[in-house]
């Protein structure tokens, strides 16, 4: 029996210092894996693909079960936007790249989510931040 994957993905950049940070949660088999990770500096929307990215990763190196359902969710509209229409035009790279990654799972839902619906990775991608400070 296959069971559901639930990732969800958030950056922070501190606009003032240019310190970039990720969050990920990881939901599977009813239990939470965080990860938050102090990343390279970038603007706000590459470091969204850069979480996503990340968070791909991660499920690659947990092994995770190709044919398992993956939700996918993000407060990043771009993100979620770019994947669907598979182009995004001054993130193409990032979306390539994501795309190869998803593409090693049978099924990925993309999910934009607000803020609010966030605030696991976005709780974590910001304790990352604060303690790059």
């Amino acid at each position: 029996m296959f069971e559901l994957i639930k990732l969800y993905s958030d950056a922070a950049v501190n606009q003032h210092t240019g310190h970039t940070a990720i969050g990920l949660l990881i939901v599977h088999d009813g239990k939470q894996i965080q990860l938050k990770k102090v990343i390279e500096p970038m603007n706000n929307h590459r470091a969204e693909f850069k979480a996503a990215i990340i968070g791909f990763q991660q499920l690659i190196k947990l092994q995770i079960n190709p044919a398992e359902l993956i939700f996918f969710y993000t407060d990043s509209k771009i993100v979620v936007d770019s994947l669907n229409k598979q182009y995004a035009k001054h993130f193409e790279d990032d979306v390539d790249t994501l795309l190869a990654l998803q593409s090693k799972f049978t099924t990925v839902v993309n999910t934009w989510i607000p803020d609010s619906q966030n605030m696991g990775a976005h709780t974590l991608a910001l304790q990352a931040l604060h303690g790059a400070n």
